[in-house]
């Protein structure tokens, strides 16, 4: 994942899409498919996103070009990361070939987690 820094408070598609290095339509496409993702819209009815809506389209992002998921597979993903807080079984439409292979899946997430972790308190 690209290093993203938080610069600005609101962010036009087109800034968006350099940044997350998808295309302006895949963006509008995602919004209508992702209920998550609903960017305010300023007077003029430009899309103004915000750090948490590139953040999450980061996510989509991982989700759905590396490692496979359809939009269904990605919905039920975000869709369990949103919940009440309780554990809850999903099932990936990604295959695992080997115990190896989902370790390496856990330790990445780990230290996303934990990247996030540091920049939302502060000591990034």
């Amino acid at each position: 994942m690209k290093d993203f820094e938080f610069k600005k408070l609101y962010y036009s598609i087109s800034e968006v899409s350099r940044i997350t290095g998808l295309e302006q339509h895949v963006l509008r496409y995602w919004e209508s498919q992702f209920s998550e993702l609903n960017p305010a819209k300023n007077r003029a009815g430009n899309r103004i996103y915000t750090n948490k809506d590139i953040s999450l389209i980061f996510e989509i992002k991982r989700l759905v070009r590396e490692q496979g998921f359809t939009i269904e597979g990605a919905k039920k993903v975000l869709g369990s990361k949103a919940g009440d807080g309780s554990a809850q079984l999903v099932e990936t439409e990604v295959a695992v070939e080997s115990s190896d292979d989902l370790k390496q899946i856990l330790l990445e997430t780990r230290a996303f987690l934990n990247d996030l972790i540091e920049k939302l308190s502060g000591k990034a």
